[in-house]
């Protein structure tokens, strides 16, 4: 095939695509996963990436990562080769690379709608909002504890949003739920709430077993063997350190060859050293570590290497996102996850602002735009992220999901079509007239371009007559009506009992409070 041809078959696509996102959202129609058609930016030169690579193979070999209270893992290493002493694993130049010749470099994720479900790796994007506050906000209520009805209305905003392609996990943390049982409320409320795919609970050990046991209770056992449903979001506790819970999560969710999400938590200045190549390296050697230990528990198992990559102000100590050195670690995350040929989770829209205002925006856009063009394929934390990670927005995360819907359109690639290249048009207007009322403008005008469904692009004597409101004031009014439009995806009913009763059970023996196992 020709050039030429190549460019116009990319180019038909990519208009098509855009189009399509362009509809899906004022019509809030779901999109599927994005297929980028745009090239990876390769950001760090190969001399670059090889000094992080061998620092990275040094601090494994000479330093070590400590696996704490959790015999099982060492035992694994010690098996392997590895030089263990006390709860300190010295992992021989190249050894966790070798191993990681068995994890796939692709894999699918099942959602119980199969429309919904994605891929992770290759061309591959994947938008998933934000996971983990304690804390919601919104213009109504203010800053608040988060609730088991926040969690569900967020559930609900992913699910319609056109361009969420994946639930995540724990949008907000149910304050109203006892801790040591809170797992199986949000476990349940993903597997019922949307069709789309989702992150298990990976707290404990137990955590973890339960929330596979839910999802053999809704995909079935078996089919769960060759089959990933759930994702297990496994942070190490920087620097150099992963501990028995962690790992007892990890082992689980390797063993029932569900996908795991291996992330190292460093800010850089407080658990990474203050330079950006320095904190690669230290990425680089705890995913390694980490990525490897799941193909000591069952060789095969899918793993994504994640990285969380943020500073820490030097003026007060407190996180900070959206920086130039932030963007570099973006960049060389994805490049690394490349050549060790695993699937790569990075970036979202973080950002320190306490309210959706200027600050979050220019932050989460200096976060966002560089994770696509870097190549990321798991965007965790892509809408609703506020105060560092402490709080769910619900303006912001209506805000961010316009923000995806763009992504989106970029992804796709320049329209090079016969529409596209709009000659006829060209020829029709001709010199110095106009192309409003021509008919190329007249049957393409609805698609043309993205249309925000937050940005107000009137005159300002028509926004002042509508109530002069800014983006947050008709976020607000946005994720409301989101709301209102959603549809419950159902459950077979004997799945949804099935999962209440096993909760219920689980519920009678669990204490309140965590358990270690």
């Amino acid at each position: 095939m020709s050039e030429g041809a190549l460019i116009e078959r990319s180019g038909r696509g990519g208009g098509r695509a855009a189009r399509r996102a362009a509809r899906a959202q004022r019509k809030g129609v779901k999109l599927p996963y994005i297929r980028r058609r745009l090239p990876v930016i390769d950001l760090l030169s190969s001399e670059a990436v090889e000094i992080i690579e061998r620092n990275a193979e040094t601090i494994l070999e000479e330093i070590g990562v400590e696996f704490r209270r959790d015999p099982e893992s060492l035992r694994l290493w010690r098996d392997a080769g590895a030089d263990v002493r006390g709860e300190r694993v010295r992992i021989p130049r190249g050894m966790a690379r070798s191993l990681l010749r068995t994890a796939p470099r692709e894999f699918m994720l099942h959602a119980r709608n199969a429309a919904r479900s994605v891929r992770f790796g290759g061309d591959a994007t994947v938008f998933s909002p934000v996971g983990g506050p304690p804390f919601v906000t919104d213009l109504d209520r203010g800053r608040r504890y988060g609730t088991l009805e926040d969690l569900h209305n967020f559930i609900k905003l992913a699910h319609v949003a056109p361009a969420i392609h994946f639930s995540g996990g724990t949008a907000v943390e149910p304050m109203d739920i006892p801790p040591g049982k809170r797992h199986l409320d949000v476990q349940y409320a993903y597997f019922r709430y949307s069709d789309q795919g989702c992150e298990a609970t990976p707290e404990t050990p137990g955590h973890a077993a339960d929330a596979v046991r839910m999802a053999e209770i809704l995909f079935d056992e078996q089919y769960l063997d060759d089959h990933v449903v759930v994702l297990g979001n496994i942070n190490s506790n920087s620097p150099l350190t992963f501990d028995g819970r962690m790992l007892g999560a990890l082992r689980v969710f390797a063993a029932k060859n569900q996908g795991t999400i291996v992330v190292p938590a460093v800010l850089a200045g407080a658990m990474g050293p203050v330079t950006a190549a320095g904190c690669m390296s230290e990425i680089l050697a705890e995913t390694l570590a980490g990525m490897a230990l799941t193909q000591l528990v069952r060789p095969g198992a899918p793993v994504i290497m994640g990285s969380f990559v943020g500073a820490v102000s030097m003026r007060t100590g407190s996180p900070t996102f959206g920086t130039p050195e932030a963007t570099q670690m973006i960049f060389a995350t994805t490049q690394l996850a490349r050549r060790v040929g695993v699937p790569c989770r990075s970036g979202g829209s973080l950002c320190s602002s306490k309210v959706a205002d200027a600050q979050a925006a220019y932050e989460s856009a200096h976060t966002l735009l560089p994770t696509l063009l870097a190549g990321v394929n798991l965007v965790t934390h892509a809408a609703g992220w506020l105060e560092g990670g402490l709080v769910s927005g619900y303006e912001k995360f209506v805000m961010d999901v316009d923000q995806l819907a763009m992504m989106q359109v970029l992804a796709s690639g320049m329209d090079l079509s016969e529409r596209g290249q709009a000659l006829d048009a060209i020829r029709e207007v001709g010199p110095g007239s106009h192309f409003l009322g021509c008919a190329h403008t007249q049957a393409n005008f609805e698609t043309a371009f993205y249309q925000s469904n937050i940005a107000d692009y009137s005159s300002y004597e028509q926004w002042s007559l509508e109530g002069s409101l800014n983006a947050e004031q008709r976020a607000n009014k946005v994720w409301k009506q989101m709301l209102a439009d959603y549809e419950d995806p159902g459950l077979d009913p004997a799945r949804d009992e099935a999962l209440l009763t096993y909760m219920a059970q689980r519920k009678a023996v669990l204490a309140d409070a965590v358990d270690e196992e």
